[in-house]
């Protein structure tokens, strides 16, 4: 409550503070190539879902061989051996609301084992409420569960604004008290609804994110991939925490 409302207090500078960003942030396009695509290996194949904003998009890096989804799906091959079949579903400045509404429904009904959607920087920077994003991320969980019964869902936290160097320390100040307020409503709807919450990274260097200074990298992508991994539980056929 208290950090809504300095946030919300602060809300002129963040305004000033934004326009000055956007005037200097570069619109890069997403990655060309395929958003789909299968890695080799032994054994009961994965199904990997990676649905989400411009990060799961791919924005920022020339490849979509080199995004999310495909790194993630090669971080789970190398750390089990196993197949794993990957499609990237990304949408640029998507939020929850949008997702919930206007993606999962016309999405394939596919037998995923996994699925990592990656949302809510964009309700961060748009400066939703607290409430319209509970209601947003809410349903996009139950949309999820209701499309894709049999599939676990994990969802990787907000990025703190900060990392990212595009971002002025002023803009990241608040932009912080809003992402953190998020993750603490995303992570116990998580908890409620089935899905697993993964902490954020830290202490990213630059060469993590794109020449837009607020995407990942090729490398960023990469390590997010392998960060992802820590928290993925590979076997399908135990029953999904919590």
């Amino acid at each position: 409550m208290i950090a809504s409302f300095v946030s919300w207090a602060a809300f002129p500078v963040y305004a000033l503070e934004g326009i000055r960003t956007r005037v200097r942030s570069l619109r890069l396009p997403p990655g060309e190539g395929p958003t789909s695509g299968n890695v080799e290996g032994e054994g009961e194949p994965l199904h990997l879902l990676v649905l989400g904003d411009s990060s799961a998009a791919a924005v920022g890096i020339a490849r979509q061989a080199d995004g999310l989804a495909p790194a993630l799906a090669r971080a789970l091959n190398e750390k089990t051996g196993r197949p794993v079949a990957w499609r990237g579903a990304g949408f640029n400045s998507a939020t929850s609301d949008q997702l919930r509404d206007h993606v999962v429904h016309n999405l394939e009904p596919a037998p995923y084992t996994h699925i990592l959607f990656c949302v809510g920087f964009n309700d961060v920077k748009n400066f939703h409420s607290g409430r319209r994003f509970k209601k947003g991320f809410g349903g996009l969980l139950y949309a999820l569960k209701a499309r894709f019964p049999d599939s676990r869902l994990y969802w990787s936290q907000v990025l703190d604004p900060n990392e990212m160097p595009l971002i002025s320390s002023t803009l990241g100040a608040i932009l912080k008290l809003r992402a953190d307020l998020f993750n603490r409503v995303g992570s116990r709807l998580c908890l409620e609804r089935g899905a697993i919450d993964v902490p954020a990274m830290k202490g990213l260097s630059a060469d993590a994110f794109c020449s837009d200074g607020v995407h990942p990298s090729e490398t960023g992508f990469e390590a997010w991939a392998r960060h992802l991994t820590q928290f993925i539980d590979q076997d399908a056929s135990r029953p999904l925490r919590p």
